[in-house]
């Protein structure tokens, strides 16, 4: 009898570097890996929802804002991203709006000034500098095209 083999994917997650009263959303991480370290508000995307619907909800969750998702900032894929196995992220830039307050998986969320972020989990402290990044050429494309 043949055996089907298992067919390994890597998992789905999503990122938002939320962009809230001057400064940026961090959570810190409620846990493994990396409780107790800060951290994007994100997490893994469920059958049937659409990225931009997990990073949604996955903000609303974790830090209790309504986001306005800007845009991708990028596919971040490093197999060696997470130690929980390969987990591949979509991040997104967004605008939070509403009242910050810890959710789910999350034991404090607060905002951090754009020049003073603590260490970070995973590779977020790439994924934030590409944001930032995007965001400076977007303002630069806008006041070029007034």
């Amino acid at each position: 009898m043949n055996e089907m083999k298992r067919i390994l994917t890597p998992l789905l997650a999503v990122d938002a570097v939320i962009l809230h009263q001057d400064g940026i959303v961090l959570i810190k991480r409620d846990r493994p890996p990396f409780a107790g370290s800060y951290a994007l508000p994100g997490g893994f995307v469920e059958v049937g929802e659409t990225v931009e619907a997990a990073a949604v909800r996955e903000a609303r969750e974790e830090t209790g804002l309504t986001i306005e998702l800007l845009g991708l900032v990028g596919i971040y894929s490093n197999p060696s991203r997470d130690p929980r196995g390969h987990v591949v992220s979509a991040a997104f830039l967004a605008l939070g709006k509403g009242e910050l307050m810890a959710g789910s998986d999350a034991r404090s969320a607060q905002v951090f000034p754009l020049k003073g972020l603590p260490p970070l989990a995973f590779d977020h402290d790439k994924i934030i500098s590409d944001a930032l990044s995007m965001a400076e050429r977007s303002a630069a494309m806008n006041e070029q095209s007034n």
